[in-house]
């Protein structure tokens, strides 16, 4: 039997996906497929929906019943093999929540993230104090000093990625609560932190844009969400939407479209980049 993983790479959701396109176009059902590998059809499902790693021979197996040209299939098995590696952020597997280590992946292969973002900074644009004392306050769950840092060099490694040769473009609109909110009685974790957020507003791939309490309600305001959009063709825009305990990634295109419009919405209605880089300084003075 496949063996269970905590969280899939994108990489094996890409090759799920294309999996089961090649099944379909050669017109086989997953009871068809399952017979092929003498296994149970649960297992080729679970293997088109990542939800298991991609053992090499089980791939070999199936491609060949697909009836797969051999230099294809020589290309499929290298990029199978490429994508159960780990990820650097396995790492951090006791403090990563096992709904978090997709979302980790889904920033790494992004090329456009769009973020809509009610009550904190994210953590891609977090300062390390601003960080701390978010985890402090008790929104992980665990707040043993160890887990606490752990967590904070968890955010900190992935801001790796901005630094790169060539980064996402990272697209955040915040509601203005994220600005007046306070999370630590040293005023200069904020005013840090509002540093910090006027130097992002100046790269050239990184767009912020505040929501203002004077703009009134817009149609964001249920929950934080995130937009991936991939390089890849085979990979569709994903949404990743954040609740208590978890997380829910949404792929299905009418999901997607209706959290588009709303980023859409959304963008016309805030201030502009432009705006927002005066609304950053000026909060900022206020301190």
């Amino acid at each position: 039997m496949s063996e269970r993983r905590p969280a899939p790479t994108v990489g094996q959701v890409v090759l799920g996906r294309r999996l089961q396109e090649l099944r379909e176009a050669a017109g086989l059902s997953r009871e068809e497929a399952a017979r092929a590998l003498r296994v149970a059809p649960a297992t080729v499902r679970r293997m088109e929906t990542a939800d298991v790693a991609l053992k090499v021979p089980y791939v070999q197996v199936l491609l060949e019943a697909y009836s797969v040209p051999e230099a294809e299939t020589e290309a499929f098995v290298s990029l199978t093999e490429e994508a159960n590696r780990p990820g650097w952020w396995q790492r951090y597997h006791d403090v990563l929540p096992e709904w978090f280590s997709l979302y980790v992946s889904l920033e790494g292969a992004a090329r456009l993230i769009r973020s809509y973002e009610p009550h904190f900074v994210p953590g891609l644009l977090q300062t390390e104090d601003y960080a701390r004392a978010v985890l402090e306050a008790g929104t992980v769950g665990r707040t043993t000093p160890g887990a606490i840092e752990r967590h904070v060099s968890l955010r900190m490694a992935r801001q790796r990625l901005l630094e790169s040769e060539d980064p996402p473009h990272l697209w955040v609109v915040m509601d203005e609560t994220v600005l007046r909110r306070p999370v630590s009685a040293d005023v200069a974790v904020m005013s840090g932190q509002l540093d910090k957020l006027v130097e992002f507003a100046e790269r050239d791939r990184v767009t912020l844009q505040i929501c203002e309490f004077a703009s009134g309600p817009h149609p964001g305001t249920s929950a934080p969400f995130s937009l991936f959009r991939f390089a890849e063709p085979e990979l569709p825009d994903m949404v990743v939407t954040e609740y208590l305990t978890g997380a829910l990634y949404l792929d299905d295109r009418k999901e997607v479209s209706a959290h588009l419009e709303v980023l859409d919405h959304m963008t016309t209605h805030a201030a502009s980049a432009l705006q927002t880089k005066t609304i950053l300084r000026d909060v900022r003075a206020g301190l």
